[in-house]
């Protein structure tokens, strides 16, 4: 299942685990990413926290955590290559999986067909 956020993060989900990253509209706004850092693995977020931060060319943005939950895992790919989200973005240019902790806050996010009407 694919969902998306107002802050244009989008969450595919599995089970109780969403990996997540930021769509092809942040990388594209944000131009050529040149940092990322991700947080750590095991460390818990509250819905609408700071998780992680990119750097761009033009300008320095955080992504939140689109839903209450614990990092199961983080991209180190992106690290290394931060172009990986330009190119990339849904794909290898994920940021991190998160262990959802509150079901409920799924149904508030938006499938792609509204986050993409939000867009317009």
């Amino acid at each position: 299942m694919l969902k998306f956020t107002e802050d244009h993060e989008w969450l595919k989900i599995d089970g109780d685990v969403a990996t997540v990253g930021i769509t092809e509209h942040a990388q594209d706004q944000l131009g050529d990413l040149v940092f990322v850092e991700l947080p750590e693995s095991g460390k818990s977020f509250d819905k609408g926290a700071v998780a992680a931060v990119v750097e761009s060319v033009k300008a320095a943005s955080e992504v939140y955590a689109p839903i209450s939950g614990q990092i199961v895992e983080v991209n180190p790919l992106i690290v290394a290559d931060p172009a990986l989200v330009n190119s990339d973005p849904m794909g290898r240019g994920w940021f991190f999986k998160l262990k959802i902790t509150d079901q409920s806050q799924v149904g508030a996010l938006m499938d792609e067909a509204a986050y993409k009407a939000g867009l317009k």
